[in-house]
C-alpha cells in the first residue's frame, strides 16, 4: 500500500512551549488510520499542524509525495486534505445547500452525493446551519469537507457530544466512505467503534508516538495504560 500521507519527526510549539516531540506515522492509499489518546496527548496538534492550521513546527509532513511544511493551510486543503474540524464550525448564517457550495470543487463529490450520504441535509438544505442540531451540523461538517473532493479526509472527535443514535449514522457514513476507498484519519473517543471502521491505531502519549498496530493487536494492557480514564 502506497503512502499517501507521511508525518515523520513532527514537533510542534505553541510559542515556547513544546507540544510534539516526534510523532511519526502514516496514512496509506485508501486506508482508515485512527489516531488515539487521552484529552491533551496531542492529537488535535498533530491534526492542525498536518493542515497547517499550526505552522510553528519542525519535521516532514509529506502528502502525495510532496513536502507541505512551507505551504498555508489554504494550498493543503486544495492538495486535497479535507478537514472535517472539532466543533464542527459551519458557517451558522448560511444555509446548509450554501455551507456545501462554499466549499464545491469539482470531483465525485457533489450536493447529491452528500444528501445520499446524509438524506437529513436535503430535508434540511433551506435551512441556516445555526438552526440544525448537533448531528445535523457534524453531518453538514462531514459534507462540506466532501465537496471539496480531498484525497484525505481528516475527521477531528468525529462524533464528539452526539446522541447515541447521531453517532452511529457518523460511524455508518464513515463505513461507507471506506468502503469507496477515501483515505481517512479520525480522532474519536468511542473505541469499540473506531476499532471496527480503522485499519491501523496509532497511539499518541504526551506528543510522542506510544503504541502503534492493527485494531486486533491493541491489547487490554494497551488500552489500560494508554487510553483508560
Amino acid at each position: 500500500m502506497s503512502a499517501l500521507l507521511e508525518i515523520a519527526d513532527l514537533k510542534a510549539f505553541y510559542g515556547a512551549s513544546q507540544a510534539l516531540f516526534g510523532v511519526t506515522f502514516s496514512v496509506g492509499e485508501g486506508e482508515v488510520v485512527a489516531l488515539m489518546g487521552r484529552n491533551g496527548m496531542g492529537k488535535t496538534t498533530t491534526i492542525h499542524s498536518l493542515c497547517r492550521m499550526l505552522t510553528n513546527t519542525r519535521g516532514s509532513i509529506r502528502f502525495l509525495d510532496q513536502d507541505i511544511v512551507r505551504l498555508p493551510s489554504h494550498r493543503t486543503a486544495r492538495l486535497g486534505v479535507g478537514l472535517v474540524p472539532e466543533g464542527r464550525r459551519c458557517f451558522p448564517n448560511l444555509s446548509v445547500a450554501e455551507n456545501l457550495s462554499a466549499a464545491a470543487r469539482p470531483g465525485e463529490w457533489d450536493f447529491k452525493q452528500v444528501a445520499q450520504l446524509f438524506p437529513r441535509l436535503e430535508e434540511r438544505r433551506h435551512q441556516r446551519a445555526s438552526t440544525l442540531s448537533g448531528g445535523e451540523q457534524q453531518m453538514l461538517a462531514i459534507g462540506r469537507a466532501l465537496m471539496t473532493n480531498p484525497k484525505l479526509l481528516v475527521l477531528d472527535e468525529a462524533t464528539e457530544g452526539l446522541a447515541p443514535v447521531v453517532r452511529q449514522e457518523i460511524w455508518a457514513a464513515i463505513r461507507q466512505l471506506k468502503q469507496s476507498g477515501l483515505s481517512i484519519l479520525v480522532v474519536d473517543k468511542t473505541l469499540s467503534e473506531l476499532t471496527r471502521v480503522a485499519d491501523r491505531c496509532v497511539i499518541l502519549e504526551k506528543g510522542v508516538n506510544a503504541w502503534q498496530g492493527t485494531p486486533g493487536e491493541l491489547s487490554d494492557k494497551v488500552r489500560d495504560r494508554y487510553l483508560g480514564v
